[in-house]
């Protein structure tokens, strides 16, 4: 790694021209590269670098797991699902619609996994993306009330083009919760996509809320113009349990 131009490289911030020059260099004197495509191949790696960069960040702002991807998503453990559906959704395209996404299902069989991959795919086009449990992000709406944040952090809950609301309804909301969801849901309403995990069924969504006129009016609206996709199926996780349970001890 001793060449004249690294200094100059990495005083102009092209770190990862400095780190593969070598074999850029190599490899133009193998295959007889033109300076042109010797260049471009060090351009190429530098835009990589720049954009693996910038999902790094995305991904730490948004609340992801970089983890839970598709890619390790076990299709084969959940038959029931629309695998169709859930590729023409990693697309993003119903996010360009300002459109929504329900998963619906019991405990454990991947809606949380499947949100959080959508979510991922959006990061990766460049969306912006919030995901929160319903009851953190309730629980920060309240918080930045007392510390005067609370303009600053609706105004992002509201701006994002996709936010992921997990496990809705698991826990019950206070009255000034519900009058936030409803407000979440309203301002994103035709304008940015939410995509919504719960174990409850769509019919029992309206006891979220505590209040008829806002579950009425709230999920008219977080309802309209969504895709629905109900889980169904065993818990992932008893059945691991059971296959550690069933495995041989080891000797």
């Amino acid at each position: 790694m001793i060449h004249p131009l690294l200094p100059k490289l990495r005083q102009l911030k092209l770190s990862a021209m400095a780190l593969t020059l070598d074999v850029r260099a190599a490899q133009a004197v193998e295959r007889h590269l033109p300076p042109t495509e010797f260049l471009g191949l060090l351009l190429d790696d530098e835009l990589e670098r720049r954009t693996q960069q910038r999902l790094a960040r995305r991904l730490a702002q948004s609340g992801c797991n970089p983890q839970k991807t598709l890619a390790h998503f076990d299709f084969d453990a959940a038959p029931g699902i629309n695998r169709t559906m859930v590729q023409e959704l990693s697309t993003c395209a119903f996010i360009s619609r300002h459109e929504n996404v329900l998963l619906c299902g019991p405990s454990g069989v991947g809606k949380s996994h499947l949100a959080n991959a959508l979510a991922c795919e959006a990061l990766k086009r460049e969306f912006r993306v919030l995901s929160r449990p319903m009851h953190r992000l309730i629980a920060d709406l309240h918080t930045a009330r007392g510390n005067g944040s609370h303009r600053r952090l609706m105004m992002r809950v509201l701006s994002v083009d996709l936010l992921v609301v997990d496990d809705f309804g698991l826990q019950s909301l206070p009255a000034q919760g519900a009058q936030d969801l409803y407000e979440i849901i309203s301002e994103r309403y035709e304008r940015h996509s939410i995509i919504v995990t719960s174990n409850r069924s769509l019919q029992e969504w309206g006891e979220v809320f505590g209040n008829d006129l806002l579950a009425s009016a709230g999920l008219d609206r977080l309802t309209h113009h969504a895709h629905t996709l109900v889980i169904r199926g065993e818990s992932f996780r008893q059945m691991s349990r059971r296959k550690e349970h069933a495995s041989p001890p080891e000797t």
